[in-house]
């Protein structure tokens, strides 16, 4: 198989990839099961506290399995694409190796495995949040702070020497590549690589991702937009400009959440 067409096919069976987690994720959206998909707005806690206090849970194990899968197909459809240069660089490095195509499969697994580490990070200190205001009637009735706070945080990030450290890595994937991989071990190394990678990816992102539990996981419009801030961030020329006008909207967002809240305290 020559290799423009090699590139045309992975690249399209890429996009019917990230296609496919989309379509799974708007068809769970309005499907029964949707309120497993999504998780409790902080900016609206105070008044959807009460009725979450008296809807019936599914088991914990029912839950967290289908929250797992959700973030997993988020992550498909979110963060995949926006790595999509660094696996192309890697797949045509490899062309010339038989196991080209594990190669390849194991970078993905590598770099969906550094964000599944994080969900459980990100999931498990929001749960643990939510379980804290659902025993506190203070935090409760003041829940839009922490939506207000994870919004602010995401905005100060923009500005920080790391988010561009970790940019600059995921902007570059050759050299990326040349860094972490040698071949020597090439299966161990494609997985460590896509790890590597993941773990800079996060730390371009991972303010970012935070905004999905202020203002609930699970909308795909939110999603469809973060996931194109990020893109833009990493993949395009004009991404350099985007970041400090975004940290500048998303601490205006934050004071307006403590503006539109405060007065009725």
């Amino acid at each position: 198989m020559k290799t423009p067409l090699r590139s045309r096919l992975f690249a399209s069976l890429f996009a019917a990839l990230a296609a496919g987690a989309w379509i799974a994720l708007w068809s769970w959206d309005a499907g029964p099961y949707a309120r497993y998909l999504h998780h409790a707005s902080w900016t609206e806690l105070p008044g959807i506290g009460p009725m979450c206090r008296a809807l019936p849970g599914a088991s914990i194990t029912l839950a967290a399995s289908l929250h797992s899968v959700a973030w997993l197909l988020m992550i498909a459809a979110m963060m995949l694409p926006t790595a999509f240069p660094l696996f192309d660089t890697f797949r045509r490095m490899t062309l010339s190796r038989t196991s080209w195509r594990t190669l390849t499969a194991l970078l993905i697994a590598g770099y969906a495995t550094a964000w599944a580490a994080f969900g459980l990070v990100a999931h498990g200190f929001d749960a643990a949040l939510h379980l804290l205001a659902e025993r506190s009637s203070t935090l409760l009735a003041d829940g839009w702070l922490i939506g207000a706070a994870i919004v602010a945080l995401a905005g100060v990030y923009q500005f920080s020497s790391l988010k561009h450290r970790c940019l600059d890595k995921c902007r570059s994937p050759l050299m990326f590549i040349t860094e972490h991989w040698h071949g020597r071990s090439p299966r161990r190394e494609s997985f460590l690589l896509g790890v590597s990678h993941g773990v800079f990816c996060i730390g371009c992102c991972w303010a970012l991702m935070l905004l999905m539990f202020a203002v609930g996981t699970g909308s795909v419009g939110w999603m469809l937009a973060l996931g194109a801030i990020m893109a833009a961030e990493k993949n395009l020329r004009w991404g350099r400009v985007i970041g400090r006008p975004l940290g500048v909207a998303l601490l205006a967002w934050s004071a307006w959440i403590v503006v539109q809240n405060a007065r009725f305290v």
